[in-house]
């Protein structure tokens, strides 16, 4: 039996289990799909593991897709641009690193969301991680300004450091004031993305004020009822996606990576909504 497998902290959330393991029985592959709860300080470890143990890959999850980067023998060129891992191919001991994030969130964000960034103002909350491959995907997309804010400001500049040289005609810019300057300039925006973990335990970033929203919100938390941020906005009349045709996506590729073939269709979606 082959192990496969996602390293994350907290972990319990995850879908990915539910939705590679029904695939793995749907497809009749003699595999599993193993959740691990993998504190920061603990992530080396966990990484050594997979050469020892032989597992075959890991998805990546928050808070470790950027500090998996120098644990690996080799970065796809994809996560090289990123800089940030999600998936992780064993091959014989040799670790390899990708990202599909981007290729995911960018297919939902046309396909669900209706969505074309060429040319249009998005503002991001969050420069982790998904952050960075969210950010990759709008710029080779053509948007015009892409607008960070995230409480750690020194991350916002570095990432804008890094990213306005390789994408010279996207407009980039940080915004570290509060939540009521921020909700004061919506208005400049054509879509919010919420790429951070504020709504996965219930909490919403704007209660009560969903009509000062953009017209477009996509929100990378997902939930089969919708999430804090997608219910408010949609009962302003936006346009709202959460996060679940994302990670259908991302997992699309991810297992393509792992086995050399693709889901059916629509089916990983499935699975996370059942």
């Amino acid at each position: 039996m082959d192990i496969y497998g996602i390293f994350g902290y907290p972990i319990a959330h995850s879908r990915s289990p539910q939705m590679h393991n029904r695939t793995f029985q749907k497809l009749g592959i003699d595999a599993v799909y193993v959740p691990f709860l993998i504190e920061p300080n603990r992530l080396a470890e966990a990484v050594a593991a997979l050469r020892a143990l032989n597992i075959r890959g890991v998805n990546i999850t928050i808070p470790h897709k950027e500090a998996v980067l120098k644990l690996l023998d080799e970065l796809a060129p994809e996560a090289h641009l990123i800089g940030a891992v999600n998936t992780i191919v064993n091959c014989d001991g040799h670790l390899v690193g990708h990202n599909t994030d981007c290729l995911g969130f960018m297919r939902s964000l046309r396909h669900e969301l209706n969505f074309e960034p060429k040319d249009k103002r998005i503002l991001l909350l969050g420069a982790g991680g998904a952050g960075r491959a969210v950010t990759v995907g709008l710029a080779q997309a053509g948007a015009a300004q892409i607008t960070l804010f995230d409480q750690r400001e020194t991350i916002c500049h570095h990432l804008i450091d890094e990213f306005a040289p390789r994408f010279e005609s996207i407009r980039f810019a940080c915004f570290s004031g509060d939540q009521t300057s921020l909700l004061e300039k919506m208005s400049n925006f054509d879509l919010l993305i919420n790429a951070t973990p504020v709504g996965m335990k219930g909490e919403c970033w704007f209660d009560g004020q969903e009509s000062l929203l953009p017209p477009h919100v996509y929100d990378l938390v997902y939930s089969p009822q919708g999430t804090p941020l997608t219910r408010a906005a949609q009962s302003a009349g936006k346009r709202v996606v959460d996060g679940t045709g994302m990670l259908a996506a991302q997992g699309e590729e991810a297992f393509f990576l792992w086995r050399g073939q693709y889901p059916p269709a629509g089916w990983m979606k499935q699975c996370i909504r059942d």
